[in-house]
């Protein structure tokens, strides 16, 4: 046979070699992909710690400590993306899930220092530190504050001291119960008003030694600051009410006596 004849049926068997490979090539992509997809929907989905109340004082590291959880998942989240495929059976456990539950605890931890410096320390938030890997592929929660109350612990006793023949000017401490995140920086504003409001009544009671009548103080000290503090403690209601159920019966805690 001639090398002329000869020539078509060579490219016809490189051509059906090559088109063999591309299938076999189409067929191994296919399959990478389709198994990659199942894992590619998995997340890693944490518990939303449970920490209750927080005193202001704490607020700060506490706050900084939940950031500090969603950062942490969001990492463990981009590395189980990035690593699809690698490993075996137990990567994920091993080199994912098991430090972040580590890296959760610390900072679980640290969260109940924090609190457990100026209140009662949370217990059992550990439970919170063990995540899992759902294929559901629903987004994670952010741990913030808005899970969380905080709970003033600001008391409206007065700083000054008393001329113990004036005797000195008490209020009761409003309990205003928990406050959302999204009013605390408006209700510590009137909290502290409300002491302010205190020691400037108990400066003037200093002050005014004598002067007027019988009725001197009430009409011109408790008086006054009886309406002072019931326009602060609406202030607080209303900065409530806007986020959350709005408190009720603080005007209670308006009325302040003399005591000698």
């Amino acid at each position: 046979m001639s090398p002329a004849h000869s020539q078509p049926k060579r490219r016809k068997r490189v051509a059906i070699l090559v088109a063999g490979l591309v299938t076999a090539g189409g067929v191994a992509w296919a399959a990478t992909a389709f198994a990659a997809t199942p894992a590619a929907a998995q997340t890693i989905v944490c518990p939303t710690p449970q920490i209750g109340a927080v005193p202001a004082q704490a607020k700060a590291e506490v706050d900084r400590n939940l950031a500090l959880l969603n950062t942490q998942i969001n990492e463990a989240n981009t590395r189980l993306k990035n690593t699809v495929g690698q490993g075996g059976a137990n990567f994920v456990q091993n080199a994912i899930l098991g430090p972040l539950a580590d890296k959760r605890k610390a900072t679980l931890d640290r969260i109940a220092i924090a609190i457990g410096r100026v209140a009662a320390k949370p217990q059992g938030l550990d439970q919170f530190a063990t995540c899992t890997l759902s294929t559901g592929g629903a987004a994670q929660p952010p741990a913030t504050v808005t899970t969380t109350t905080v709970v003033t612990a600001t008391s409206t006793a007065t700083q000054t001291a008393p001329n113990a023949a004036v005797g000195e000017i008490v209020c009761p401490t409003p309990q205003i119960g928990a406050v959302p995140a999204q009013a605390q920086a408006e209700v510590n504003r009137e909290l502290a008003n409300l002491d302010k409001q205190l020691a400037e009544a108990n400066t003037r009671l200093q002050n005014t030694v004598g002067q007027g009548g019988a009725n001197f103080v009430q009409n011109a000290i408790l008086g006054p600051l009886a309406g002072k503090r019931a326009s602060a403690l609406d202030r607080i209601a209303i900065a409530i009410g806007r986020v959350a159920a709005k408190p009720q019966g603080l005007q209670q805690f308006a009325t302040c006596t003399l005591v000698r």
